[in-house]
C-alpha cells in the first residue's frame, strides 16, 4: 500500500524564510507580533462588550416602552449592565429625581368629579363639584440641567464604545507599511551583500528576498483580521449611537411632557398671587396676639 505525504509548502516556505531572518528583520516581526496581541486584546474586548450593549439594550427598551411613566424604572432595583441607553436614562432620571426633590413646582389640576370640561371661571369655584389634585413637577429652567445631564451620559457612551478601536485602526494602516519597511530593508540587505561578495546568483538571492518578504506576510497578516474587526465593529458602534440619540430625545420628550411646567406665564402669575393672597400676613398674627 502506498503511503502519500502531503508536504504543507506555506509552513515550509514560512519555515524556510523564518531561519534566514536577518536581525533587523526579527525586529519588525517582534513589533508586528506585539501590534498584533494588542488589536486581538482589542477585538476580543470589543466584541464582548458591543454583544453585551446590544442584548441588554434590547431588554431595557423593551422594559421601558412597557411603561408610560418615564420615571417608573428608576424607582425599581432591575438593572441593566452594559446597555448605553440604560446608563443615560439612570443618569436623566437622577437629575430629574434631585430638581424633583430640591426645586419642586406645586401644579395644581382642576376638573369635574365625573371628568367633564370646564370653564375657566369654574376652575376657581371651591366646591366639591370638581376634583383639585396637587401635581409635583420641575421648572423649564430644571429641565435644562436634566437635558444637560443627558447629552452628559450620551457623550461619554459614545466615548466608551469608541475606545480602543484607534488600535484597529492603526494596525490596519500601519501592519503594511512596518512589513513593507521590513521587506525594503531584507531585500537591500541582501544586494548588499551580493554586491560585496560579487556573486550574483539565484541561490544567493533567494534566502535573502524570501526572509525579507516573511515581513510582508506577517504584516498583512496583522492587518486583515483587524480591518474585517474594525469595519464590523464601526458599523455597529454607529447603529448603537444612532439608537442612542434617537432614545435620548425620546426620553427627553416623555419626561417634558410628564414632569415639567409649561403653563403659560400668565397662569403662573396667576397661580402665584393666590398662593400671596392666601397667605397670612405677619403683621396681623402679631395683633391677633
Amino acid at each position: 500500500m502506498d503511503h502519500f505525504t502531503i508536504t504543507p509548502v506555506l509552513a515550509d516556505a514560512l519555515g524556510f524564510a523564518y531561519e534566514r531572518l536577518t536581525a533587523e528583520g526579527k525586529v519588525t516581526i517582534s513589533l508586528l507580533v506585539i501590534v498584533s496581541l494588542f488589536s486581538w486584546t482589542v477585538m476580543i474586548k470589543k466584541g464582548r462588550q458591543l454583544y453585551q450593549a446590544s442584548k441588554m439594550a434590547k431588554k431595557f427598551f423593551s422594559a421601558y416602552r412597557a411603561t408610560r411613566d418615564p420615571m417608573d424604572l428608576y424607582g425599581k432595583d432591575q438593572e441593566y449592565p452594559g446597555a448605553p441607553a440604560y446608563e443615560v436614562y439612570y443618569t436623566g432620571a437622577e437629575e430629574l429625581a434631585y430638581h424633583l426633590k430640591n426645586n419642586p413646582v406645586t401644579v395644581e389640576k382642576v376638573s369635574r368629579a365625573n371628568g367633564g370640561q370646564m370653564s375657566d371661571a369654574a376652575k376657581s369655584v371651591e366646591t366639591d363639584m370638581f376634583a383639585r389634585t396637587k401635581v409635583v413637577k420641575v421648572s423649564p429652567a430644571s429641565f435644562d440641567s436634566v437635558r444637560v445631564a443627558l447629552e452628559r451620559a450620551v457623550s461619554a457612551q459614545s466615548i466608551s464604545l469608541e475606545k480602543g478601536m484607534i488600535i484597529l485602526s492603526t494596525a490596519v494602516a500601519g501592519g503594511p507599511f512596518i512589513g513593507l519597511l521590513g521587506t525594503v530593508w531584507g531585500v537591500m540587505e541582501t544586494f548588499a551583500g551580493i554586491g560585496i561578495k560579487q556573486a550574483a546568483s539565484l541561490s544567493a538571492m533567494a534566502p535573502g528576498v524570501s526572509a525579507a518578504l516573511l515581513a510582508t506576510v506577517a504584516g498583512l497578516f496583522v492587518a486583515i483580521p483587524a480591518m474585517f474587526a474594525y469595519n464590523y465593529m464601526i458599523t455597529t458602534i454607529r447603529a448603537i449611537t444612532q439608537e442612542l440619540d434617537n432614545f435620548t430625545a425620546e426620553y427627553a420628550t416623555a419626561i417634558e411632557h410628564a414632569y415639567v411646567d409649561n403653563r403659560p406665564v400668565s397662569e403662573e402669575i396667576a397661580d402665584a398671587l393666590k398662593k400671596l393672597r392666601l397667605e397670612p400676613e405677619p403683621n396681623a398674627e402679631l395683633v391677633n396676639s
